[in-house]
């Protein structure tokens, strides 16, 4: 038992120097994405902007504040939420290769976002192209994902197999996306290239006004994945267990699904579908933090993803070209071979 204690102790110390480790890497890659961009501007500068606005130049401040600050505060919030969400999914499904849109989340704002833009978009003519492009999208992606979750909650109330909701919620998703293919055949050139080009995923569109919707939204969705730590924990252990000491297993389920609801739909309303992030994070997190405390695991899921996306952000920018990336395609070449990775890994430790 002292063995048992002192390694816990060992693996907890480790955890803490390594959140702050990467504490410490986080607002050095942020203020490497506020340099990047096609004008050139100083670090100096833009430490002059954040500290010394009254000073500094106002196009380099127009810049900074209307782009890059909030473009780099997005990656944040995307990489933080989405990985979080991925954690609640693997954790809960017992599953390594599940994800954020697992249950269909993403797939129901995008269906949202494809009935705004190729639907509506093409009765209405080219005035929703600008509607779509601001509020519209995020009324329609919130809606897509809230009547998507309301149909898991309804699942889950009758179905108590959390493998049958996992077959069911891929089957929903793979569903959606075949409805929003048929819309995309339907619809015009002009509607198609604005579904399109959301679907790639931007972190650049998300305003200062949005960021005053998307941090709240995300924060709220992580303070619930905190206070279900301890359901989390208890699920790694299996639902036999969990009910064993007394755990509300249909009030755990619902816990971590609205988390996940919440933050993976307003990642998607605001920056489109990105992908990859919320299964690759979570196994990075458990490697390098070397603990299944969800207490440890979710900052440092946090942190991992946030600093993952930073860096998706500076490699889509392109540095020293004035061409930009799709960052779901970064997201899509960083993530892919770390999914890799963990299934040989795993398969060669005998763990799938």
């Amino acid at each position: 038992m002292t063995e048992i204690k002192t390694n816990q102790s060992h693996n907890n110390t480790h955890a803490l120097r390594v959140l702050l480790l990467l504490s410490l890497l986080l607002p050095l890659f942020f203020l490497f994405d506020l340099l990047i961009g096609s004008y050139y501007i100083s670090i100096g500068e833009i430490v002059k902007a954040i500290f010394h606005a009254e000073n500094t130049d106002s196009q380099i401040m127009l810049i900074i504040n209307q782009f890059r600050i909030p473009k780099a505060i997005t990656a944040i919030l995307a990489g933080a939420a989405l990985s979080v969400a991925g954690l609640q999914m693997q954790t809960v499904f017992r599953n390594p290769l599940a994800g954020p849109d697992i249950l269909g989340v993403s797939s129901g704002a995008s269906l949202g976002v494809a009935l705004l833009v190729l639907g509506t978009g093409g009765l209405l003519g080219g005035t929703m192209v600008s509607v779509a492009s601001s509020w519209g999208i995020v009324a329609a992606a919130w809606i897509g994902s809230g009547l998507i979750l309301l149909l898991i909650i309804m699942i889950s109330s009758r179905i108590k197999e959390i493998m049958i909701i996992l077959v069911l919620g891929i089957l929903i998703s793979s569903a959606i996306l075949s409805v929003v293919n048929i819309l995309q055949y339907f619809s015009n050139e002009s509607m198609l290239k604005s579904f399109v080009i959301w679907t790639m995923g931007s972190l650049g569109s998300v305003t200062n006004i949005q960021l005053g919707v998307l941090i709240p939204s995300v924060l709220f969705g992580i303070i619930i994945a905190f206070f279900s730590s301890k359901f989390l924990d208890a699920f790694l252990l299996g639902e036999n267990y969990a009910r064993s000491m007394g755990m509300n297993i249909y009030f755990a389920r619902m816990m971590v699904f609205i988390s996940t609801a919440i933050l993976a739909g307003s990642i998607t309303a605001f920056c489109g579908p990105i992908g990859f992030i919320g299964i690759a994070v979570p196994h990075i997190a458990r490697i390098s933090l070397q603990t299944a405390k969800h207490t440890l695991l979710i900052p440092g899921t946090i942190l991992i993803g946030a600093l993952m996306m930073l860096v998706s952000d500076i490699i889509s920018q392109l540095p020293g070209s004035e061409r930009t990336l799709p960052v779901n395609s970064v997201t899509a070449l960083l993530g892919i071979p770390i999914v890799i990775w963990i299934i040989i890994r795993n398969k060669n430790s005998d763990r799938l």
